[in-house]
């Protein structure tokens, strides 16, 4: 998947929800392709179906905390089963070697980007073909509540991918407005 071309590339994960803590969401180990194998497993053992599918900001939602406890998705998946939700949301990104490519060369034309940043965005080839970020959610009386796990490097991913947008977002006016009165 392609975030470049995905319907939510480039939009801020995390600062969009008001209060919203990172301490919210779970660390887990660098590739999460296990992980989310283990909470399709556990979903369908569960007798839920699963609704592929990304919540973005637009929805009303409540973040799940972790409470350091990285299984604490499980909890999660048996609180939806309670809630009487007959499926629950979810979405992964893997990273791919296109959105890393579209990363460098998008700070590298930015203006006010650092080397450090191409750099940083060079590393993450480290990470291609590795799923970085897992978000669960169902719904309950016109609320969503979700579920979200990522990696480190999956955050300094979308971190540089907002600050790509942010300085190819700027523009610059090199007429003085006065001069057109």
């Amino acid at each position: 998947m392609c975030l470049a071309r995905s319907p939510w590339a480039g939009f801020r994960r995390w600062s969009w929800r008001p209060g919203w803590n990172r301490r919210n969401k779970s660390r887990m180990q660098e590739n999460l392709a296990t992980v989310r194998d283990d909470m399709i497993a556990f979903i369908e053992g569960h007798g839920m179906r699963r609704f592929q599918a990304y919540v973005n900001e637009d929805v009303q939602s409540v973040m799940w905390d972790f409470h350091e406890n990285p299984d604490s998705w499980k909890d999660f998946v048996e609180l939806a089963k309670h809630s009487g939700s007959p499926f629950l949301t979810m979405n992964d990104v893997t990273l791919d070697r296109e959105d890393v490519d579209f990363l460098v060369e998008r700070l590298r034309n930015a203006p006010y980007a650092s080397e450090e940043d191409v750099e940083e965005a060079r590393w993450l080839r480290a990470y291609i073909d590795k799923t970085g970020f897992v978000q669960l959610g169902f719904p309950f009386q016109g609320t969503m509540f979700i579920c979200e796990v990522s990696t480190e490097w999956y955050d300094r991913y979308q971190r540089l991918m907002d600050m790509a947008e942010d300085l190819g977002g700027i523009t610059y006016d090199t007429e003085d407005s006065d001069d057109e009165h």
